[in-house]
């Protein structure tokens, strides 16, 4: 096999690099390992894994931050308004909320946002928000319509300030409170 030298262009010259000379694994072990570590990973279908949360019962889950107490009182709130029961709950750090992150394409430890997850759909921040006003007593869908007429970008701006300063604001608590 023959070496080719590479020639890099620099300002005013140009300069002669060695040769690339390919890497050849010679050992077995070395192969079995890069064979091992290339092999695909078991994929899971997270919709298929978690319809068991929507078999039962189609209401859609609210995932809040279980330590954060602007979110405990969010998830408060969000019960006294809501007569009728129409949302469930579950904090994001537990298995089902992990899974149901992975349901909505999200990481599992991911606790920055709120999360709305419906049987067919899953909504974050804003969107999160602005849903879950859809759901709840009088006036909180009207509220909902018209902050829809605000820019996504503008929504989730706020949102994203509020929840990156929840805790220096409103502290935490040691464990899930709902």
């Amino acid at each position: 096999m023959a070496l080719i030298p590479v020639v890099a262009a620099t300002t005013a010259r140009l300069t002669v690099l060695p040769p690339i000379v390919p890497f050849r694994c010679t050992s077995r072990r070395r192969s079995s390992v890069l064979a091992s570590l290339s092999s695909p990973p078991e994929v899971v279908d997270w919709v298929e894994a978690t319809s068991s949360f929507f078999e039962q019962d189609t209401r859609p889950i609210m995932l809040f931050d279980g330590v954060c107490n602007l979110c405990n009182g969010g998830v408060k709130f969000v019960r006294d308004n809501d007569r009728q029961r129409r949302i469930r709950f579950e904090a994001l750090q537990s298995e089902a909320g992990k899974n149901l992150l992975r349901r909505s394409g999200r990481a599992p430890d991911d606790i920055s946002s709120v999360v709305l997850v419906e049987q067919n759909r899953s909504y974050i921040k804003s969107e999160a928000v602005l849903k879950i006003m859809e759901y709840i007593d009088l006036p909180f869908p009207q509220l909902a319509f018209f902050l829809h007429f605000v820019p996504l970008f503008i929504r989730d701006f706020v949102y994203e300030n509020v929840a990156d300063n929840r805790y220096a604001v409103f502290g935490r608590s040691e464990s899930c409170e709902i």
